[in-house]
């Protein structure tokens, strides 16, 4: 796919700066922003230059939620349907409901989520409406000092959208989540901080430096296959009624790994030397996907 909304940058040091680029609509969320968000995490997944991903907005804002200035529905969605649960769920990926019915913040997170590279947040400004949940499947966020959040979506009289209602309560509790939803306000990166939604402040020119060197940090020397399933089942397991669920799908992934790169981790171990390992996450393991 051709980008036209975001930008898509792999740098030698494996890490992809993925930056939503419309910078004169404050990198505000468009349906077209949607499908080709979605098509990146999944190209990322499968491109073994890429061991991390960076995410960044262009110009002084990271997004301000859904262009609201567009014609018709807003939100890209087919006001001719009458769609049922159960349509969505037996239908979900058919062109109809695809195009006409699922949220497109949510097809984003669900990308995220799905993706095997670890996905670690610049948030550069304003991050309101989808700009503030599209960061919840993120593995680790940073914020500028001049970042801005807010689940405003009361105020325009809809729902929270982006998978949230799953995303953010395991992040700040359900609670604060019901706070932020309710009040619908615009809050700091201090609060955010303070609340558990980033990890840390950081001045603007410094931001994205900043999550570049901590991304490179969490990859470097280790198995790209190891990564992409310890972040599927850490996802995957948490949200698991029993652990015996975690226990079956580790122990698959301890078999394969301990043949691969496992032997090879073993091996530089024992003789005191960096690992090089081969695998890529190109090619996983046989049990993969497990869900």
């Amino acid at each position: 796919m051709s980008y036209k909304t975001i930008r898509y940058e792999v740098g030698d040091d494996g890490v992809l700066l993925l930056t939503l680029s419309r910078p004169e609509q404050l990198n505000a969320f468009t349906v077209e922003m949607c499908s080709e968000l979605a098509d990146a995490y999944q190209r990322a997944s499968h491109d073994d230059a890429v061991r991390a991903i960076v995410v960044t907005g262009d110009g002084r804002a990271f997004c301000a939620g859904m262009d609201l200035s567009v014609d018709g529905n807003v939100f890209g969605l087919d006001e001719s349907l009458t769609p049922t649960l159960e349509d969505v769920r037996q239908r979900l990926d058919t062109p109809e409901i695809l195009h006409g019915v699922r949220d497109t913040g949510g097809r984003v997170t669900l990308a995220m989520y799905e993706c095997l590279k670890p996905i670690i947040g610049a948030i550069n400004g304003a991050a309101i409406g989808v700009g503030s949940t599209m960061l919840l499947p993120m593995d680790f966020r940073f914020a500028s000092d001049r970042a801005r959040f807010g689940f405003v979506f009361g105020k325009l009289g809809v729902t929270a959208e982006g998978c949230s209602s799953w995303f953010l309560p395991r992040l700040v509790g359900l609670e604060q989540a019901l706070e932020w939803f309710y009040r619908a306000e615009i809050f700091d990166a201090n609060e955010a901080l303070e609340k558990g939604l980033i990890r840390a402040i950081f001045p603007a020119e410094t931001l994205v430096d900043e999550a570049r060197a901590f991304a490179t940090a969490v990859v470097k020397d280790r198995s790209p296959v190891s990564i992409g399933l310890m972040r599927q089942m850490l996802w995957r397991n948490s949200a698991q009624a029993h652990p015996l669920a975690a226990h079956e799908v580790e122990s698959l992934a301890m078999f394969y790994t301990s043949q691969a790169d496992g032997r090879e981790g073993v091996q530089a171990f024992r003789e005191k030397r960096p690992a090089r390992f081969s695998s890529k996450a190109s090619s996983m393991p046989p049990f993969y996907p497990w869900f």
